[in-house]
């Protein structure tokens, strides 16, 4: 069966859906939901993701060189949902969906303190990939909340997401 170039992607799905925070130079803050991101380096940390050139998380990652990488889990479903949605830059869609910014450590753009893990990151590169770009960024900082017993949403296509449920292991 021949597969819709359009929508090949949804083969590798299950995919891990992040929450990128960023703030511009005016200190107006952003959230939106990424799902096409991945781990490309250990020794150094460094983490990819591919957004379309008309996002404001962009143009702030450029204004500033910085972003957080928040880990949602399930208990935050609706308001990432509701963090994708188009609002004017400058109105924050952190507030806007009613989750809470926290100062980073390491970095200008804020936390979302209801996330289950962070990765606070410098911009590394910015590479082009077709209809989308490739961000590249530098983890300064890693960080889990312990207290919370949550497993990582995964995106599965349109408004579908998952959550892991079974390990397999090969030996």
């Amino acid at each position: 069966m021949l597969l819709d170039l359009s929508k090949w992607y949804r083969t590798l799905a299950p995919r891990t859906t992040v929450l990128v925070s960023t703030i511009d130079k005016k200190g107006n803050s952003n959230a939106a939901p990424f799902s096409f991101v991945m781990p490309v380096s250990t020794n150094p940390p460094v983490i990819a993701m591919a957004m379309v050139s008309t996002r404001h998380t962009l143009a702030n990652i450029r204004e500033t060189g910085d972003f957080v990488v928040n880990i949602p889990g399930e208990k935050i479903l609706a308001q990432l949902w509701a963090c994708g949605k188009p609002l004017p830059k400058g109105v924050s869609e952190i507030k806007e969906s009613g989750l809470t910014e926290e100062r980073a450590k390491k970095v200008s753009s804020p936390r979302i303190k209801e996330a289950i893990a962070w990765y606070e990151c410098k911009l590394r590169a910015e590479l082009e990939g077709g209809d989308h770009l490739i961000i590249l960024g530098d983890i300064v900082l890693a960080e889990s909340d312990e207290q919370k017993d949550e497993k990582p949403l995964l995106h599965i296509g349109g408004a579908d997401f998952c959550l892991p449920g079974k390990n397999l292991k090969t030996e």
